[in-house]
């Protein structure tokens, strides 16, 4: 498709460059240069959903199914700089881009009929004000644009919470246990629920949004996240 001639000038002045190496990019690239994407530290975590390191991090604390991460997580690594952007820097279309990427690995392992709903971990209100954009769903878009798989906002947090940043496992169990609450039942009971957040450190908040889900009649909750370490 052909820019027209106000697009095709403001790319000569302010041209759009990649994320990660600030290289120009091409029409048909968006957010990430072909060489970034390729080298992505992209998990192998959807080839074995069952059984690996999240899957047994948050094994006891809620009913797993699968539970994948797109990225692996590094400090000042390239995951850790396209996060960074995402939730600070006022760049939710990272969070897009990186969904449709994960989605179409995920199209081709098969998983592209495994879901009803796509869930989001939700904001508090006065987190969402302030940021004006949940991160989260901005992931969530991508992997609904590809997948085919709607997104509900199932899910409400009802209680403005502390960062988890620089909590112990435990204080972090604590901080969010309660803190959610389901809606829209009838995109829960009964459903296969792909929820989706940004990162994954103790799997404290994913647990909790899970069990939330699992009580209010959810068949299956699957986990997914942009990014998650050892």
């Amino acid at each position: 498709m052909r820019f027209t001639f106000f697009e095709d000038f403001l790319s000569l002045v302010f041209p759009k460059t990649c994320c990660v190496c600030k290289r120009s990019l091409f029409v048909f690239e968006n957010q990430l240069c072909k060489v970034c994407i390729g080298s992505l530290p992209i998990t192998n975590y959807h080839q074995r959903p069952q059984n690996n390191e999240l899957s047994l991090k948050i094994l006891g604390l809620t009913k797993p199914n699968l539970v994948i991460s797109f990225l692996q997580f590094t400090k000042k690594g390239t995951s850790q700089k396209l996060l960074h952007q995402l939730k600070y820097r006022n760049k939710p279309e990272i969070g897009v881009e990186l969904g449709r990427i994960y989605a179409h690995i995920l199209s081709e392992w098969g998983f592209g009929s495994h879901w009803d709903y796509i869930i989001p971990v939700p904001l508090h209100p006065i987190k969402l004000k302030r940021r004006g954009y949940n991160q989260s769903e901005q992931f969530a878009l991508g992997l609904s644009e590809i997948l085919g798989v709607p997104i509900s906002r199932g899910l409400q947090r009802d209680q403005f919470t502390d960062t988890q940043t620089q909590k112990s496992r435990m204080e972090r169990l604590e901080n969010v246990a309660n803190v959610f609450s389901a809606r829209y039942f009838d995109e829960i009971k009964g459903k296969r629920i792909l929820l989706v957040d940004d990162v994954m450190t103790t799997g404290a908040t994913l647990t909790s949004c899970a069990n939330s889900l699992l009580m209010s009649g959810a068949v299956t909750v699957d986990l997914a996240v942009i990014a998650a370490g050892k």
